[in-house]
C-alpha cells in the first residue's frame, strides 16, 4: 500500500493484522504476572513477545524491533499506557476509528 498515514509515513498493515496483534498483546497484558517465569517452568516473555509482533512479521525490521520494545513494555508494566501503540498500529492499517483517542 501507498496511501500515507496521517504522520506522512505509507501504510504498511492490514487492518485485520493491526487488530490481531492489539488482541494478542491484551491477552498477554491480562495474563501476565511478576513470577511467570518461575510459576509457569517454560514459559518466556519472548515466547509471548513472538506471538503477538507474528501478525506485524511484514513491516520493517527496524519498526518490528521497536514494536517489540513497546510491546514487552505493555505486557509486564500494568499501568503503561496503551493509547499510543493503539493509535500507531492504527495508523499503519490506516484505521482512524481511534483518531480521537
Amino acid at each position: 500500500m501507498t496511501t500515507p498515514t496521517p504522520s506522512g509515513e505509507p501504510l504498511m498493515l492490514d487492518p485485520a493484522a493491526a487488530e490481531d496483534a492489539l488482541y494478542k498483546v491484551a491477552i498477554c497484558a491480562f495474563t501476565w504476572y511478576p513470577a511467570k517465569e518461575v510459576i509457569e517452568p517454560g514459559w518466556t516473555i519472548t515466547e509471548d513477545l513472538d506471538w503477538c509482533l507474528a501478525p506485524l512479521a511484514g513491516l520493517p525490521v527496524d519498526k518490528l524491533a521497536d514494536l517489540r520494545v513497546t510491546v514487552r513494555t505493555l505486557i509486564t508494566t500494568p499501568t503503561a499506557d496503551r493509547q499510543a501503540f493503539i493509535q500507531h498500529l492504527a495508523a499503519l492499517s490506516g484505521d482512524t476509528s481511534f483518531d480521537n483517542l
